[in-house]
């Protein structure tokens, strides 16, 4: 039997999704969460891998077992077992051919800013701060020219495995809701750290530091060393996974009220 999931976490205190020997991560949990219910070996595939201190809402993974258990024993007992910071949303079986990862058409990030001259206490690892002032509407009017299909090596991370840099970004917004502002970008999928160095070149745009040319000239280049730097961890969300309508899965992958716009 196939089944999917969806799992929320705070990336806080893990190392990224990936199961590491020597750190705790998000795989590596909620696996063993699973296996403890099934009282099996489980394997989880997800839909996106991510970083140390990235966030997700709507993260999906798949698993098979030979386990029959009620869908409500698999919600309650992982979540029982699971560390805090993370938790299954949902569970429900899938059809055989799903698979996590080459099933979806595209994912959703979100990037979170708080834009004001006080550090954030309770929002700490929650959002980016940024004390500056940003002009969002600059950021935005910038950030359009990586809409379709491009190389994007100047936004790629050195180390990233993937065989080549070219993705289909399909949407990318920026806004502002009093102090905070929201990057959100769509795409079939994306590159180490490409959202993070997105977001790290528009804001030297925001800032005033460059022009809002600057970012096609940065697409331009395929050079990772004219860009901008990383931006923190702390911002990030994995919101949202689409599948095709065939697969029925649920598609409420609400986010915390103060990050929702």
């Amino acid at each position: 039997m196939k089944l999917a999931a969806c799992v929320e976490y705070d990336g806080t205190a893990f190392c990224g999704w990936q199961r590491l020997s020597h750190a705790s991560t998000v795989q590596a949990s909620v696996e063993r969460a699973l296996s403890e219910v099934a009282n099996e070996p489980i394997e989880a595939v997800c839909a996106g891998r991510t970083d140390s201190g990235v966030h997700a809402s709507g993260q999906i993974i798949h698993f098979e077992t030979k386990a029959e258990r009620p869908l409500r024993g698999w919600l309650f007992g992982s979540n029982v077992k699971l560390p805090d910071g993370i938790a299954l949303r949902w569970v429900q079986p899938v059809a055989e051919h799903f698979h996590a990862r080459f099933s979806a058409l595209s994912r959703r990030y979100r990037y979170v800013i708080l834009n004001r001259w006080a550090k954030p206490a309770i929002l700490k690892n929650k959002v980016a701060w940024y004390h500056h002032a940003l002009d969002a509407p600059a950021m935005h009017q910038a950030a359009q020219v990586l809409v379709g299909e491009h190389d994007f090596s100047s936004f790629r991370a050195s180390g990233c495995q993937a065989t080549h840099a070219r993705r289909y970004l399909q949407s990318i917004a920026v806004s502002r809701l009093g102090d905070f502002i929201y990057i959100d970008v769509v795409a079939n999928a994306f590159l180490h750290h490409m959202v993070r160095n997105i977001v790290g070149s528009l804001l030297e745009v925001g800032s005033g530091e460059q022009k809002p040319e600057w970012i096609a000239q940065l697409l331009v280049e395929r050079d990772r060393r004219l860009a901008g730097m990383t931006a923190a961890a702390a911002g990030l969300y994995f919101v949202y996974v689409e599948y095709p309508a065939e697969f029925g899965l649920p598609v409420d992958y609400s986010l915390p009220q103060f990050i929702l716009s």
